[in-house]
């Protein structure tokens, strides 16, 4: 099969706090080996990367994504998206129709996997239906948000340890817990603290590592402290000068760089179909 050329392929930087759009390329096809350097380079310096008009197999979007890592595989007692039958699929459908998941309502600003040893590194969402309105996802800069701190936060979070847990150990129905303020309840899974400030493996650059409404612990501060500090950094994490929303067309294929960003979905239509797929690759210990 033939293999893309570096002036067949553009990677036009959004005019926004992150990302870049990729045109010419045909994520079906072999693609060459300093294409794929290119949109590694693209997606450390830019967070995110957006694949426009493409029509794959499942074994084509595989294929497309090992080019990037092998694949996230959470461990066994630890539950993530589409994991409660023992085995999380390898390519999981994010759809409202059909067994998918993530239902049709609101999703807070996240990164995947934040409770896991070694949270995915990115994933990529394919689109093969969106609804006529709703179900935007936005991304957010997590190392813009690092850098527009004061210099005396950023001193009081430098060797904070953070411990995210897992949401899909809570009971759904039960009120949720922004920060975990009571300590006498037992634990009913592995924790894994991370670093509130995390560096990038690839980019060397420094990384508000932070949810936006999971439930959280700081290590080694009483509560109330902790809570207060969490609260501030989320107030901060919440301004649009961080983030980029995306309009979804049926055949985008966004990767993200699930070390350095957050994401958001907008609420849709019931009513309206929303079908897209996402592989996650495999990351590394947060340092």
């Amino acid at each position: 099969m033939p293999t893309l050329t570096l002036t067949e392929v553009k990677i036009t930087p959004l005019d926004a706090p992150l990302g870049a759009v990729v045109t010419g390329l045909d994520a079906s096809q072999a693609v060459a080996p300093e294409i794929i350097l290119q949109l590694k380079q693209a997606l450390r310096d830019r967070h995110i990367l957006i694949f426009k008009n493409q029509r794959l197999t499942d074994e084509q979007f595989l294929n497309f994504a090992f080019y990037f890592g092998s694949l996230f595989v959470p461990p066994e007692d630890i539950p993530v998206l589409a994991s409660e039958t023992g085995v999380t699929p390898v390519i999981i459908p994010v759809s409202n129709v059909d067994g998918g998941y993530t239902g049709t309502g609101e999703l807070a600003f996240h990164s995947d996997h934040h409770w896991t040893p070694y949270p995915s590194s990115g994933s990529l969402l394919y689109a093969l239906e969106v609804p006529s309105q709703g179900g935007e996802t936005s991304w957010l800069n997590l190392n813009l948000a690092y850098e527009t701190l004061d210099e005396s936060t950023k001193q009081r979070i430098a060797d904070l340890q953070l411990i995210t847990y897992n949401p899909f150990l809570r009971d759904r129905n039960a009120p949720r817990s922004d920060y975990r303020l009571d300590k006498s309840i037992p634990l009913i899974s592995p924790v894994f603290p991370h670093p509130l400030v995390r560096t990038h493996p690839e980019s060397g650059k420094k990384i508000l590592y932070l949810d936006y409404a999971t439930e959280v612990e700081v290590v080694g501060l009483e509560p109330q402290a902790g809570a207060e500090l969490i609260a501030q950094l989320r107030q901060h994490l919440n301004q649009p000068r961080f983030y980029y929303q995306h309009k979804w067309a049926i055949g985008d294929i966004v990767y993200w760089d699930n070390q350095a960003t957050l994401h958001h979905r907008q609420p849709f239509d019931p009513n309206e179909r929303r079908v897209l797929k996402r592989i996650s690759l495999a990351g590394s210990r947060p340092f």
